[in-house]
């Protein structure tokens, strides 16, 4: 059987910014969503980790993929592939994360959508962002006002993940929406250069929020990605 397939989603988003992914990978492996729970993405990995199966590929979408990075970091011996969708490694920039703080704000102030959105720009979203939209706004009010601040805060704070990709000795693939402006084409070329066995696809027609935009095509890449052969360890 294909090993088990761990979907971890990004900040304020719940399994509906996988659904395509779950439908469809779900026909040939089992698949489990890990909603990402605790204050720090070391916090949310750890908590992953003790309800893992003992082999699993990851898949992880911006806050997802750094917390599928720190699985990674934890316990390489029991990752048998890793996917990356729109994920910075790096540690956030202090621009960056006072420009956080301010919809941080707004979301205790009633204003939680209004935070969410800011989260990911619309003009990146293509042809399909009115439906996206729709999705966003649905995934915040479930999930809430204390779920976002606690992703947020976790993005602030999140590990340089460095060391980790250049010694990471599994297959890795890098992908990336070519209208990204959050994540540029640059960062993805760098994360796939510091991983020894990793594969970089660039999405046109995509932003930041590859499986909501491009759903069928992100779904036929990692089908094949996870197709592929694992390394002998």
């Amino acid at each position: 059987m294909n090993e088990p397939v761990i979907l971890i989603p990004g900040l304020c988003c719940d399994a509906r910014l996988f659904a395509h992914q779950i439908l469809h990978l779900s026909l040939h492996r089992p698949v489990m969503l890990a909603q990402p729970k605790g204050a720090t993405v070391e916090e949310m990995s750890a908590a992953l980790l003790t309800h893992a199966p003992p082999k699993f590929a990851l898949i992880g979408m911006g806050l997802g993929g750094d917390v599928a990075l720190d699985l990674l970091r934890r316990a390489m011996d029991r990752v048998t592939r890793i996917a990356l969708l729109s994920t910075d490694p790096m540690t956030e920039a202090p621009a960056v994360a006072a420009a956080r703080e301010a919809r941080m704000v707004a979301a205790r102030s009633g204003r939680l959508f209004q935070a969410v959105a800011g989260e990911y720009p619309a003009a990146d979203m293509g042809p399909r962002r009115t439906e996206i939209e729709t999705t966003l706004r649905a995934m915040a009010d479930h999930l809430g006002e204390g779920v976002y601040l606690a992703h947020s805060r976790a993005m602030q704070r999140r590990p340089d993940q460095q060391k980790t990709m250049r010694r990471a000795n599994v297959p890795a693939l890098i992908m990336g929406g070519m209208q990204d402006t959050l994540v540029p084409r640059r960062r993805h070329d760098f994360v796939a250069g510091l991983m020894p066995f990793a594969t970089l696809h660039m999405q046109e027609g995509a932003g930041h929020l590859l499986p909501l935009e491009q759903p069928e095509a992100v779904t036929a890449a990692l089908e094949t990605f996870l197709r592929g052969p694992m390394l002998l360890r």
